[in-house]
Order: C-alpha cells, then structure tokens, then sequence
C-alpha cells in the first residue's frame, strides 16, 4: 500500500493506522497522531510505512543532537568567559606585584654596580674635599661610586644621610648601602660579609675594612641609596 505524505513548513500529517503503527515502533506515536515539527526543506514521498517511521525518527534524532550541541557550546562560551575574567585579574595582580619587585631588583643592580666601581678605586689617595676620579674624600668617594652607578647622593655626609630616604640598621645592611660613624663625620659602604670600603683618612688610600667591635661602638646610622 502506498501512503503519501506531504511536508511543508508547519507539520506532517499523517492519516493511516498502519503508518501510525510503524511509527510506534520507533517510539514516537505521539509525533505521528498530532504532526512533528520538520525543517522547510525537507520535503518528497515516502512509499512505505517503515519508510515514514524510520525518516521521522532520523529527524527527531537530529534535532535532538542538535539541540544538545547548542547546549554544550553555550556552556563551553560561558566557561571560556569566566576563565578570561580569572586570567585577566590574575595578570593584573602579577603586573602589580611585578613591579614592587623590578624597583628592588633595579635598586640591587645599581648597588651591585657602585660596589665594583669602588672596589676599582682601592688604592686611590685620601684628598680632602676630593671627588676623583683619582682622589677621594670619605663623602666624596662613595658619591663618585654612585654617579657611576646612576644615582645621584649629596656630596657631604650629614646631607648624605638626611636626604637619602631609606634608613637601614645595622642587622639589614645590604652592598652598595652607606655606613656613617662618629656622628655622621665619616661615611663608607657595605660591600657584604661584615666589611665595608671607604677612604679613611689623610695619608691612607681606599681600602677595605672588617666592620669590628670598634667600629660597631662608633655606627651612628645606615642608608640605601637607589629607591
């Protein structure tokens, strides 16, 4: 028996028994009885009832894997927009916290750069009130080391001290930072392992010395030249 079956935009109508039964088969009676919705395209003559069955039931499982892959890719948009939010507020915080870090690492190269330049004066003459490259006062030396490093300090002691802002203590001392003794009357520097360079006095030349009990007696303050 031949069954025609017309197809448009709106549903399929379909109007045997024995079509209605194939169809149940297949698990989709009610499709059958009221019209299943189909795509416009979809459209020609089915010639047998396992033919109507097995077509509807190829088009419900089509739509319904459809539906399921535009779920999916709904949630798969939505999980991607809440792990860019999270990776964007994490980049902030490390670009923030970057920062903090690069202007100490900055601050160590610097040191790190005064201390081998006044390690290459050792040697040099005391001259009061001298600036080098040749001779240096106490102030004047380590002024020298850290021009040549790229920080510009005051040329005297007490102004080396008051104006450069970060005061360290005894127990923080770091290369590069600035030791003052005898009420701010002589300066040197940190260079590590409880020693410091500096230009001691009038007939001495640049050398290093061993931050002793004595010296310890007489430390009057501590800055850190380059933040």
């Amino acid at each position: 028996m031949a069954l025609t079956v017309t197809v448009s935009t709106g549903a399929v109508a379909i109007d045997s028994p024995a079509a209605n039964a194939a169809v149940t088969e297949y698990g989709t009676a009610a499709a059958a009885r009221t019209g299943s919705p189909v795509p416009a395209a979809a459209t020609g003559i089915l010639e047998t009832t396992t033919s109507v069955g097995a077509t509807l039931g190829g088009i419900v499982s089509a739509a319904q894997q459809a539906t399921r892959a535009a779920d999916a890719a709904s949630a798969s948009s939505a999980g991607a927009k809440s792990a860019s939010g999270t990776k964007t507020k994490d980049a902030k915080s490390s670009d923030a916290s970057g920062r903090k870090l690069s202007r100490a690492a900055r601050q160590r190269l610097k040191a790190s750069k005064a201390v081998a330049v006044a390690k290459s004066k050792i040697g040099a003459p005391y001259r009061y009130g001298g600036t080098g490259p040749y001779a240096f006062d106490c102030s004047g030396f380590v002024q020298y080391a850290w021009r040549k490093a790229g920080v510009r300090i005051p040329r005297v002691t007490t102004a080396q001290y008051r104006l450069i802002k970060r005061k360290v203590s005894w127990n923080e001392l770091r290369p590069g930072d600035l030791l003052f003794f005898h009420g701010k009357g002589h300066v040197g520097m940190y260079v590590g392992k409880g020693r410091m360079i500096h230009s001691p006095s009038s007939g001495k030349r640049v050398r290093i010395d061993r931050l002793s009990a004595w010296r310890r007696s007489a430390f009057s303050g501590a800055v850190r030249p380059g933040l």
